[in-house]
């Protein structure tokens, strides 16, 4: 054989090349294939926020995941699972899966290739000891009939959980206020009638029953210590049917018998405490003749009150009205004589009860306080204690009122009694449609976590004045801080300032905080907050001190509390 005839063809060669080539490449698909996925590392991944916060009351956050080339096998799925781990527990927020190329499914695909990237929601419901916490990531994979677990990746630290301190507790209910007045004016009025074209007064005229009714109470104040007569007025008219002058000569001479016959009367009763008698009188009484004829049955009235419009003039109107001659006599008879008279008026002020009267009362005799005396009564003091009981016996006293039942609520509610607060609030519910009830049992609902029924009560409580601090809440505990804000306006409340802190408002939620009447705990930790936010490492340790004198367990709070990581607060709670 020659030697040629046992060398390889060119052909031959390169078949054996393109042969050599396409296995490697089957080799090469097939190793993409059927390999294990590799660990993931937590470079891959990254958290928004990290750490985590509290919205409302929930704990959200968003993990990206950017899964490089060359690492996803094309028929793997994978499960990811978010869970967070804290004080030998964890929760799990629900699981998301992606897939290779070559796995038939609806998942997001992770190109082998180019790698890739996907987003995964978190939410977890907050619990106090998540502050201190890890979020890992569980990954299950499927390649086929194999099923497998990667070891987890931690991706985020902590739980920042200032937003959990907004409180329902901390909204004081809506009150049914009363309506006690120390002084109440009174007034009594009596009127003299004259004839046409006169100003002597007639004796029938002084018999009449709101004459004789006038002068017994005035009488009757003058011996009262707690009436006191402020003043004695006299308002004397003449019919607008005469010329100008006559009518001001008749008016001021019905005036002045008018007031002679009251300081002769007043004489006469020994009456010397009146305050001040005054007189005053009209000429022609154009807007008396108005209004009655207004409402009177006069079947020309339109054209009347229309000729009174055209015409300033007091003449050329009485001119124009003379003329309508089908009708000036039935203002003659009707109209015109009800408006020549003198009207006396005695002004009375009623003393009620001073606050230590009824104080005394209270405790002693409530049944002798008036409705609004005893719920003023709860007003006088600041004990709560007090106040339920003073409630309490109005409630009693007056059952059919329903402030009674709605402030006795309020009471429970403030001593942390919610259930008895409940069916206070119900009981005044059922005697009124007003909206105080309304709201005080949406802040029932929003205590028990029934905020949609809450929000159904404070749908109901429109205009109710405490109604925007108890919206401010219900938007913080549904993660809406800068509708909170709004909700709670000029309110200088701990939720009022957690909404600002929450919107980095800091300035504003310091002045809050600093114009809270009665400062707790929670208002010195939140201070302590903004320090902390602000740099401020005095002003943090002199807040966390005195929030932890008022309330010790805020000190385990603030050492796990990442508000405070990059602090030593051993000043503050040492």
């Amino acid at each position: 054989m020659h030697e040629k005839d046992i060398q390889p063809s060119n052909t031959s060669i390169m078949n054996r090349k393109l042969c050599y080539v396409l296995g490697l490449g089957v080799a090469l698909t097939l190793s993409s294939c059927g390999k294990k996925l590799g660990q993931f590392s937590s470079d891959y991944f990254s958290v928004n926020p990290n750490p985590l916060e509290v919205v409302g009351e929930n704990v959200p956050a968003s993990v990206s995941a950017k899964i490089p080339a060359k690492f996803f096998v094309k028929n793997a799925e994978v499960t990811v699972t978010p869970v967070l781990t804290f004080n030998g527990q964890e929760v799990a927020s629900q699981s998301y899966s992606f897939q290779g190329e070559k796995v038939r499914g609806n998942n997001p695909v992770i190109s082998y290739e180019y790698g890739g990237t996907q987003t995964i929601p978190v939410d977890f419901k907050y619990q106090p000891e998540m502050a201190k916490s890890e979020l890992m990531l569980d990954f299950t994979v499927t390649q086929g009939n194999k099923k497998y677990v990667l070891p987890r990746v931690k991706v985020a630290n902590g739980v920042v959980a200032t937003a959990a301190f907004a409180n329902a507790a901390g909204v004081t209910p809506a009150i049914a206020p009363d309506a006690f007045q120390r002084i109440i004016n009174e007034k009594y009025a009596a009127d003299i009638m004259f004839l046409i074209n006169q100003a002597n007064i007639r004796a029938g005229q002084l018999n009449s029953d709101a004459m004789l009714e006038l002068q017994k109470e005035i009488k009757e104040a003058n011996g009262d210590t707690a009436r006191v007569l402020q003043e004695i007025n006299i308002q004397s008219y003449a019919s607008p049917d005469g010329g100008v002058e006559l009518n001001t000569k008749l008016a001021a001479n019905r005036e002045k018998n008018t007031k002679g016959y009251v300081e002769k009367q007043l004489k006469k009763d020994k009456i010397t405490e009146f305050g001040e008698l005054t007189a005053q009188f009209t000429a022609q009484d154009w807007e008396g003749f108005q209004k009655l004829v207004a409402q009177s049955n006069i079947q020309d009235k339109d054209l009347i009150l229309s000729v009174l419009s055209m015409y300033k003039d007091p003449e050329q109107r009485e001119r124009e009205i003379r003329n309508l001659s089908s009708v000036f006599e039935q203002l003659a008879d009707q109209i015109l004589p009800q408006l020549r008279y003198s009207r006396i008026t005695a002004s009375i002020d009623v003393i009620g009860k001073s606050d230590s009267e009824i104080k005394a009362l209270v405790n002693s005799n409530p049944k002798a306080l008036s409705v609004e005396e005893i719920l003023y009564a709860a007003t006088l003091t600041d004990d709560n204690a007090q106040r339920l009981k003073i409630y309490d016996q109005a409630a009693r006293l007056y059952p059919n009122d329903y402030r009674t039942w709605n402030d006795l609520g309020m009471a429970q509610y403030v001593d942390g009694d919610y259930d008895a607060a409940k069916a206070s609030f119900a009981k005044a519910a059922q005697l009124t449609k007003n909206g105080e009830p309304q709201m005080n049992l949406g802040l029932i609902e929003m205590l028990q976590g029934n905020y949609s029924k809450a929000n159904q009560y404070f749908g109901s409580a429109a205009g109710v004045k405490e109604l925007g601090d108890a919206m401010g809440v219900y938007y913080l505990k549904q993660g809406d801080a800068a509708a909170a804000v709004k909700a709670f306006g000029d309110t200088k409340s701990n939720n009022a300032a957690l909404a600002q802190i929450l919107t980095k408002d800091y300035s504003k939620a310091k002045s809050t905080l600093a114009a809270i009447d009665r400062p707790d705990a929670t208002t010195y930790y939140l201070m302590a907050v903004l320090g902390a936010r602000t740099n401020n490492e005095s002003m943090l340790n002199t807040n966390l001190r005195q929030a932890v004198r008022l309330d010790s367990s805020l000190a385990k709070r603030a050492v796990d509390d990442l508000e405070f990581a990059n602090y030593n607060l051993s000043k503050a709670l040492n």
